[in-house]
């Protein structure tokens, strides 16, 4: 293959490899995309459930507004707007709630519609009491677009109640305990069936009624609170999860990168015979053949290049440009393998050929790397690092001159023959300290003797070979006496 060929060759390797690392790159963005959102959602999100408990602590508790009977609704109304946008928020939906506070036949808005709020207990008609008398100061408020709230518990009755026939409602009367009573039945059915309002015209709120009690409110926003974090995890879950490897990304790189390399081992085989002076009518079905042959091979390669250089960059820490590279290099490597199994190359040939397919993949990878670094548009930094990087590489190699290799062969030959004798003299020195230990051993062994008279005798043999002067060794009778008794 020529030089040509082999850029050709390395720079597609490359370009699958920067194509892979920006898919991979994609899917990180829009994660961390994601989660930057997420975390301006929460804060909103939060923001709003504070800002209502806010309000209603210093304009509603505070000053008693609504009294004894009175005051739940307002509480309601103002935990509604917050909770209602918080729900919204977390999703990365704007607020959707205007509390109006004007006493007036609207207490707020969302989204264009006005909604008239109903938290009454009252007789047990389950706020349809509450609703009836607002009808009455205002008969066209539903007929102009207005809704009506009530507490999500009294609303599910309502549905219960209503799905009652009357038969069943009868037998009702011989119930007692906890459950839906024939009286409730009878407010429900007569409110429909002599109201001037349908089922339509009521909706859940987000809360119940004992939720914004004076006494309860807080607690109620507060696992509202916490309840938003979860939902806040769970959409960071998601947002990780649709991050992660797809076996459907992984198939199509495979595919991609097969029929990238296959692609471009076709034109290579086809660019070969040209140059062989043969014009593409003038090709025989053997060289159709061979060039198919080929191709499937650059088909296969491709494939596994695909496959290999996605799952390295997504299960393994390597980058995009390393990966390529290991996959060349194990390419490069197992043909040398098959050579040297052939009889074709020796062992000698067979290391130094696969250094430097080795050389030559890291040569490629490193010039991609930094190509992708210097020029950030996927693919193309890529190649044109890959195509200068190894231009370079082969300018310099090939213009090593035989005198500097010379230079450097005599040099590798100095460090051989310096370690050879640096290894001489460490064997020499090793062979004088184990001797001198040896003794050492032997004398300290005696000088510590339980044998009294061995111990004596150690200890001056032991003195002496340690250098002390003659004059302080105690070595008769009259020097230890004199030491001791004096």
């Amino acid at each position: 293959m020529s030089e040509v060929e082999k850029l050709i060759k390395t720079s597609q390797e490359q370009a699958v490899a920067s194509w892979v690392n920006y898919l991979n790159q994609l899917r990180i963005d829009t994660l961390l995309s994601s989660f930057a959102k997420q975390d301006v959602n929460l804060r909103d999100a939060i923001t709003s459930v504070d800002e209502a408990m806010r309000t209603i602590d210093l304009e509603i508790v505070l000053t008693n507004r609504g009294g004894h009977k009175g005051m739940h609704g307002f509480i309601a109304e103002i935990a509604e707007v917050g909770v209602g946008n918080a729900r919204e928020q977390i999703l990365g939906k704007g607020a959707v709630y205007q509390w109006v506070n004007d006493n007036g036949p609207v207490d707020m808005v969302r989204r264009g519609i006005d909604i008239q709020q109903k938290f009454s207990a009252a007789g047990g008609r389950l706020s349809l009491g509450a609703v009836t008398e607002h009808l009455g100061k205002y008969p066209d408020y539903v007929k102009n677009g207005g809704r009506y709230q009530i507490p999500r518990d009294h609303f599910e009755k309502i549905q219960t109640l209503r799905s009652i026939s009357p038969d069943e409602a009868v037998r009702l009367l011989s119930r007692s305990g906890e459950g839906p009573s024939f009286k409730d039945w009878q407010r429900v059915d007569t409110f429909f069936s002599e109201g001037s309002i349908g089922i339509d015209a009521l909706e859940p709120s987000k809360l119940e009624y004992r939720d914004v009690q004076k006494g309860a409110y807080e607690s109620t926003l507060e696992a509202e609170k916490d309840s938003l974090r979860s939902t806040d995890q769970a959409l960071r879950d998601n947002a990780y999860r649709g991050s992660r490897p797809k076996l459907q990304e992984g198939a199509q790189t495979t595919v991609v990168a097969a029929i990238v390399e296959g692609g471009t081992t076709f034109v290579l085989a086809v660019t070969a015979k040209r140059r062989e002076g043969k014009r593409l009518k003038d090709f025989s079905e053997e060289d159709w053949s061979a060039i198919r042959a080929e191709t499937g091979i650059g088909v296969a390669r491709g494939g596994v290049r695909g496959l290999s250089i996605y799952s390295l960059t997504n299960f393994t820490v390597t980058s995009a440009a390393v990966a390529s590279s290991v996959v060349t290099a194990t390419f490069g490597m197992a043909e040398q393998a098959h050579k040297f199994r052939k009889g074709e190359i020796d062992e000698l040939e067979f290391i130094e050929n696969s250094e430097l397919v080795c050389l030559e993949a890291a040569v490629g990878a490193l010039s991609s790397f930094i190509g992708q670094a210097l020029i950030p548009v996927p693919v193309l930094g890529a190649v044109i690092g890959n195509t200068v990087g190894t231009i370079m590489y082969r300018a310099v190699s090939s213009n090593l001159s035989k005198k500097e290799v010379e230079l450097i062969n005599r040099y590798l030959s100095d460090l051989r023959a310096l370690d050879e004798g640096l290894s001489t003299q460490h064997n020499e020195l090793i062979e004088k300290l184990e001797k001198s230990m040896s003794s050492y051993l032997v004398l300290l062994e005696r000088a510590f003797s339980p044998d009294m008279q061995v111990a004596l005798i150690g200890s001056v043999e032991l003195a002496r070979e340690r250098g002390a002067p003659t004059e302080e060794i105690l070595d008769t009778k009259d020097k230890a006496l004199s030491y001791f008794l004096e």
